[in-house]
């Protein structure tokens, strides 16, 4: 089953905890802190995969985490890291973040790879806490959580050229002329409901692939038909041929046909018409399909127009033979298909403080991780989280706001009293 968008969530391992331990030699006296850190915890990472063809995979499993970075251990020794969790993708496949829609990444290339979620740094050892006011530290950090988030995967088909037309035009009967795909082929609207991909072979060692791109009729650009679920494919070909029936046999005006898919294009994403496109008159086998044709090339002048029958062949090969010529004249992938990734990089806010009828509530990334990580239970743990809020300027922005002894304040699942 071909599956070309997919919802997932990916989560980074989290990292190790680090240790609290001492050195215990029989001759050294005071020996010190040697609790070693915990291990980096496991990336979620997307590879493109040249072999893939279908999103499939992602309908039955919808969730990926990555392992848990290894524990420290005494006598300095460091958790291990735990390996990425690969997550093999088609080429082509574009990932963007499910909340903001944002472009995360654009896999063209095989073996391109995008880190969906990082996973998250081990927890120092007491070891790494050892100065020259405090000698014996007690107290060790827990692993930093992986990141998650929502992610949209889409699938774009690389395909150099690509073939746009109205529903029985003879679109799926051309790809299986030249080249060894078998779509299904039947006379009735909508028979293909899934891209086909078709390899050419002009000659030995020479070929382009050829795009089968269902689901155009008048409306595409807004759905209808399986116009949104398809469009997005004809994004990456480098020439466009518009299959167009010409045997009169279904009352179709191959003129108006011509146009109105140039309307959709254009309404879709208007740089589509700066690329180059030809016109494959089809169905010329029937009866008064030659006038039809010279009617066309009379109307239609902005535009090469080769009669064919994908049915007979007849006229098959010059028309693929004008496609590799102006292939090997173009670059192997124009500029215009390719996703503009912006990185944005979001000026860090320490905290931010609201206040509830219940509790006043503390968020940001920085005090949050400093919470995940913090060892409540440890007595020597949680000095140090008061000094390092002091230092943030939590105390002082909670007074600013009013806060009395007494107050709750919540961040994120701990809750304290406020004491000055």
């Amino acid at each position: 089953m071909f599956v070309d968008q997919a919802r997932i969530y990916v989560k980074g391992g989290d990292g190790g905890n680090g240790v609290v331990a001492f050195r215990r030699e029989k001759y050294v006296p005071q020996g010190g802190p040697s609790g070693g850190d915990g291990g980096r915890g496991a990336n979620v990472v997307f590879q493109a995969e040249q072999g893939l063809r279908t999103l499939m995979d992602f309908r039955y499993r919808r969730h990926y985490k990555g392992e848990r970075g290894q524990h420290g251990q005494g006598k300095n020794m460091h958790g291990a890291g735990a390996s990425d969790l690969v997550i093999k993708v088609p080429v082509g496949t574009v990932i963007k973040d499910a909340e903001t829609g944002d472009v995360l990444a654009d896999l063209v290339t095989h073996g391109q790879t995008f880190i969906g979620a990082k996973g998250g740094r081990g927890g120092r050892g007491n070891a790494r806490f050892s100065s020259s006011t405090h000698r014996a530290p007690a107290f060790a950090e827990k692993g930093e959580p992986g990141a998650d988030r929502w992610l949209i995967l889409e699938l774009k088909l690389l395909a150099d050229v690509g073939l746009v037309g109205f529903p029985n035009a003879g679109k799926s009967t051309l790809i299986a002329r030249v080249s060894a795909a078998r779509p299904k082929i039947a006379d009735y609207p909508f028979t293909t409901l899934v891209p086909n991909l078709g390899v050419v072979e002009v000659a030995p060692g020479e070929t382009f692939v050829m795009a089968d791109i269902p689901g155009l009729i008048s409306g595409a650009h807004q759905g209808a038909g399986l116009g949104h679920e398809f469009l997005r494919h004809i994004e990456r070909t480098r020439i466009l041929v518009f299959v167009l029936d010409c045997s009169g046999l279904e009352e179709r005006e191959p003129v108006q046909d011509y146009e109105t898919l140039m309307q959709e294009l254009r309404l879709y994403r208007p740089d589509l018409l700066e690329r180059p496109r030809l016109i494959a008159a089809n169905k010329i086998d029937a009866p008064g399909a030659e006038a039809i044709v010279n009617d066309l090339r009379n109307r239609v002048e902005d535009i090469e127009v080769f009669p064919i029958s994908a049915f007979t062949g007849e006229g098959v090969d010059e028309l693929v033979k004008k496609v590799h010529l102006l292939l090997s004249h173009m670059p192997e992938t124009p500029a215009a298909t390719e996703e503009i990734v912006v990185t944005r990089f979001k000026e860090e806010i320490p905290f931010t403080i609201s206040k509830t009828n219940e509790a006043y509530e503390i968020r940001g990334d920085r005090i949050e991780k400093l919470v995940a990580m913090t060892n409540f239970d440890n007595d020597e743990a949680l000095p140090r989280f008061q000094h390092i809020i002091e230092k943030m300027g939590i105390n002082q922005a909670l007074r600013e706001k009013g806060i009395q002894n007494g107050d709750l304040v919540r961040i994120l699942d701990l809750e304290f009293e406020y004491q000055e």
